[in-house]
Parts: structure tokens; C-alpha cells; sequence
């Protein structure tokens, strides 16, 4: 380890503890899911912090709010409520954009994979605690007795980040196309369960296993054989949904096929298991 990193460790836990603590939990914690701790405190070396929002713990996983934490590490924040995005700016100069409900984060140009996911509860953003600090060069105690989480900021390096799986610019083009033909004019949730679709047939060996295979094989997608395919024009919401679903944000659990129940019908269908309804859509898995 070169010993001349040391000073600005400690800087970088400052900026990067504000940033991570932005935003995030797993996917499958819902807020109405968790358990606030009203009396928990923090510390970060032996200073407690306080917080105005509560502390909040699922699964046996202690989650902290970040609007005041942010302030405290000398941290500034952008929040993009169209894409429920925050961009956080470090006092090492690094830029950290991340996303409710994608479990990707991107440190300036580079992607890494987390295996939890930035979510909103009573408009606040939480992260798992112990997660963020060791990635920020800290450990974390939890003193379940007096309900207290000491943070301490040490001078080991911290674990190696896990490098999100790329995709291609052609292949997200494609997908962004597609969803918009099938759902352009749909919601948010819908746009980003047509993607999920797609990307989970990619991942199902009864279907191919590449974006565009999957899009122009078979007949559930004809726009991609009647020529609208081609001259769709992914609108700004298409192109979020599509890159969140790409990063693995998924409203459709394993569902590879979807349908309208007023109009779709017979044994086939009948059955599937539908595991969610969105708009005027049906998910479903064999």
C-alpha cells in the first residue's frame, strides 16, 4: 500500500461515505417492509450523528438516511427527479450517479454492480449501513443493546467493487426500440416491464440468448418484422426504462411472456403463472 494514499483516505471517506449513503437497499425490500428504529443513533469515530429522519432495519440490516449525512462529509448532491437519479459530487472530485431501485452504480465513467438497490421511503433515500462503510474504508459495530451503529474509519483498503456486466450501445438502442413500439405510450412501470421481458428471455435457455435474437425470433414481437421496429423513436422515458433494465432494476420477477387478458386467451395462456399486472398487460412464467 503506498503510504502517501493515507491523508486522502480520509478525505475519500468523507465524500464517499455521503455519496454511497445517497441511496440504496435491496431489491426486495419495500419501505412499508422495514422497521424503524426510533431511538437508534450513529456515531462515526466516537461523534454522533444526528438524524432527522429515522433509522430503519430489514432483514436484520440496518439502512440510514442520507440527506443529513451528506451535508455533514462535505458531499453536494444533484437529485434528477425525472429519473429518480442522484448525482453526488465528492470532495475527491469524483462523480457517483446512482438510481432508485438499480442496483448498478457508476463512479464516473466506470459501472459496478452492488447487491442492493437505492430505494425511497417517506421521500428519503436509504442505504444498508455496514455495506456503504465498508466500501467508504470503514467498519461498523452495532450495539443492538442501546440501539447505536458505530462507524470507524480505518486505514485498510476497501473491498474490491464488482464490475457490472457491459452491454452494448446497439443493444440498448434495440431494446429502447422495441419497448417503445410495444409500450411507448405507457407508463414508467410498463416501459421498464417490456425490457424486463426481453432481458429475462435472454437469460432462459428456451429462448435465444442475445437482445436482438430474442426481439426478431418468433411472433411475439411483429414490429420487428412489420418495419416498425425500424422507424421507432425511443421517447425519454422508453430510454430510461430501458437502460434501468439493463442495470438490473426488474418489476416482473422471471416473467418471460406477456399478454392483454381482454383480448388474449386459450390453454396456452391459462396456464401461465401471471406474477404482475401492469396497464393494460399481464407478466407471466410457465
Amino acid at each position: 500500500m503506498d503510504p502517501r494514499r493515507k491523508p486522502k483516505r480520509k478525505q475519500a471517506l468523507a465524500g464517499l461515505t455521503a455519496l454511497f449513503l445517497f441511496a440504496a437497499t435491496p431489491l426486495s425490500a419495500a419501505a412499508d417492509e422495514t422497521m424503524i428504529l426510533e431511538n437508534a443513533s450513529v456515531t462515526i469515530d466516537g461523534k454522533e450523528v444526528l438524524l432527522d429522519d429515522p433509522v430503519r432495519m430489514t432483514d436484520g440490516r440496518l439502512f440510514l438516511p442520507v440527506t443529513a449525512l451528506a451535508s455533514l462529509f462535505g458531499a453536494t448532491v444533484e437529485w434528477d427527479g425525472d429519473n429518480e437519479a442522484a448525482t453526488i459530487h465528492t470532495s475527491e472530485n469524483e462523480k457517483i450517479v446512482m438510481r432508485n431501485g438499480v442496483p448498478v452504480v457508476q463512479v464516473n465513467e466506470r459501472r459496478y454492480l452492488m447487491d442492493v438497490s437505492p430505494f425511497l421511503a417517506d421521500g428519503r433515500t436509504y442505504l444498508p449501513f455496514r455495506y456503504a462503510a465498508e466500501l467508504m474504508d470503514a467498519s461498523v459495530e452495532w450495539n443492538d443493546t442501546e440501539k447505536t451503529a458505530e462507524l470507524t474509519s480505518t486505514a485498510e483498503e476497501p473491498p474490491a467493487l464488482q464490475a457490472a456486466d457491459p452491454y452494448a450501445e446497439e443493444d440498448m438502442q434495440l431494446l429502447a426500440k422495441i419497448v417503445q413500439v410495444e409500450a411507448g405510450s405507457e407508463s414508467y412501470e410498463g416501459q421498464l416491464a417490456i425490457a424486463n421481458i426481453i432481458l429475462n428471455r435472454v437469460k432462459d435457455s428456451r429462448f435465444p440468448n442475445t437482445i436482438r435474437d430474442v426481439i426478431y425470433s418468433g411472433r411475439q414481437f411483429p414490429p420487428a418484422h412489420n418495419g416498425l421496429l425500424d422507424r421507432s423513436e425511443p421517447n425519454d422515458s422508453v430510454l430510461r426504462a430501458t437502460r434501468d433494465a439493463l442495470d438490473g432494476k426488474n418489476n416482473i420477477e422471471d416473467a418471460v411472456y406477456f399478454y392483454n387478458p381482454d383480448v388474449t386467451g386459450g390453454a396456452f395462456w391459462d396456464r401461465l403463472e401471471v406474477v404482475a399486472e401492469i396497464g393494460n398487460h399481464a407478466y407471466a412464467r410457465p
